[in-house]
């Protein structure tokens, strides 16, 4: 499965959501190539759990807009929970099939995860491709990665999602590996795939994790430099990409598109304070992040969670903002990086009304008013980081007695071990410590020069 920048119906004919039925390879245009977007009726459901209101719907249609489909309809469904069968229930697939031909449309989104038993009903119900919210979310992925670790970590999320859905769908799948000789006799072709996914996934998984290792080796090399690292984060299209473009003359892409940014990027910038800091633009979350994107781009978001500083950009102006706060916190503790530092940034602060302003400053009173695009507020967001940043840290090599065991404890708590290894004086333990707490540990170090790490 290719994972390059093509349009979501092509794509996602091929690969994720094959628009074919259980006994057929037919496609749906019957072969013919279809002039302009496709046309996307969307499903959501009112009341479930997987859904918290009818704006998540207008959230789906700007994801289908990004993807490059045309919105032909919404349809809306109340109910408590999803039906086991078909998510909506009979009633309402026979409203949808009589939609889906009126309005023209060639693929069904839902605003919720099918599961792959619901999908391959509804398909067959539908006569028409059908994708759900992940779906959806990871074609948009796959158009916008343009290095070859977004690349490789998108398609282990595609690869992640697809396996599990081959069972009764007349797939059709690039040829991922094998060859001659890989084929064992009486295999049927659904085996086949399911071996070649796995096969594949397992190649991805370790590329990503050289990925992995290479990153963690400039993450070594940047605290051996002495620089700190913030990590922007927020809701997609919050405007982290215009705010660091605003802060460090880069030229990053931005547009008002969601996910416009997918692959990180560095820039270093001096504070106010003179002390330097790299700053890292990284992918925009949103509410029900899929799982298996999450896990697949773990190499990408431990600049999270490797961070000395978050900068939690906000987008002041959505009607929604405190739901989408609440999403990105939700990823934060998921990630593990809740307890990290951060700054809160209310960005598109020159589209509110100065009364509407004081009423997010209210709700979010540690959060700096800015408008990345206009470049208003930057100085005191550059003063606010600078004094939220964690004070410098020393390195150091410290021989501990064993018979002083609780200070190594102590050291734990302090500061952070980098390596320990038994010796005969003692622990020899490599540890970075702030400076104005190295005080209690000075009398363990060795005596060589302590230099400082960030």
């Amino acid at each position: 499965m290719r994972t390059t920048g093509t349009p979501l119906g092509h794509k996602l004919r091929r690969g994720l959501a094959a628009g074919t039925s259980e006994e057929s390879d037919r496609p749906l245009t019957d072969g013919l190539p279809r002039s302009g977007p496709e046309r996307a009726l969307l499903v959501g459901m009112i009341g479930a759990r997987e859904d918290a209101g009818e704006e998540t719907l207008q959230e789906l249609a700007r994801l289908a807009d990004t993807a490059g489909a045309a919105v032909a309809g919404i349809v809306v469904q109340h109910r408590t929970r999803p039906d086991p069968a078909t998510a909506v229930g009979a009633g309402k697939v026979e409203e949808i099939r009589s939609r889906v031909r009126s309005a023209g449309a060639d693929v069904v989104i839902f605003n919720h995860e099918l599961t792959p038993a619901q999908q391959r009903n509804l398909e067959r119900a539908l006569d028409t491709k059908v994708l759900d919210r992940t779906a959806l979310v990871l074609d948009i992925f796959a158009q916008r990665a343009r290095t070859r670790e977004g690349r490789l970590q998108v398609e282990l999320a595609q690869m992640t999602y697809l396996l599990p859905r081959l069972a009764g769908r007349g797939v059709l799948l690039s040829r991922l590996g094998g060859g001659i000789g890989t084929r064992g006799p009486g295999e049927t072709k659904l085996e086949v795939d399911r071996r070649r996914i796995r096969t594949r996934i397992t190649a991805l998984g370790r590329e990503i994790n050289a990925l992995q290792r290479h990153r963690q080796r400039e993450r070594q090399s940047r605290k051996d430099a002495a620089l700190p690292v913030a990590v922007l984060v927020g809701y997609t299209n919050a405007g982290k990409s215009t705010l660091l473009n605003a802060l460090t003359r880069a030229h990053v892409l931005t547009a008002d598109k969601l996910f416009a940014t997918l692959d990180p990027t560095t820039r270093r910038v001096v504070l106010p304070n003179r002390r330097p800091l790299l700053l890292v633009d990284t992918v925009g979350f949103i509410q029900k992040l899929p799982h298996d994107l999450v896990a697949a781009f773990r190499a990408t978001l431990e600049e999270v969670t490797e961070a000395d500083l978050l900068i939690h950009v906000i987008d002041a102006g959505h009607p929604r903002w405190t739901a989408q706060r609440e999403a990105v916190e939700q990823v934060l503790r998921e990630l593990g990086a809740s307890g990290t530092p951060r700054v809160t940034v209310l960005n598109k602060a020159d589209l509110l009304s100065p009364e509407a302003l004081r009423d997010v400053t209210a709700e979010e009173p540690d959060g700096v008013p800015v408008s990345a695009v206009r470049g208003v507020g930057l100085a005191n967001l550059l003063r606010r980081i600078g004094a939220a940043l964690p004070g410098p840290v020393e390195r150091v090599r410290l021989v501990i007695p064993y018979h002083r065991l609780a200070v190594l404890s102590r050291l734990y708590t302090a500061g952070r071990v980098v390596r320990r290894e038994d010796g005969e004086a003692g622990i020899v333990v490599e540890a970075e410590i702030p400076t104005a707490g190295l005080g209690p540990f000075r009398p363990y170090v060795d005596g060589r020069p302590a230099r400082t790490a960030h």
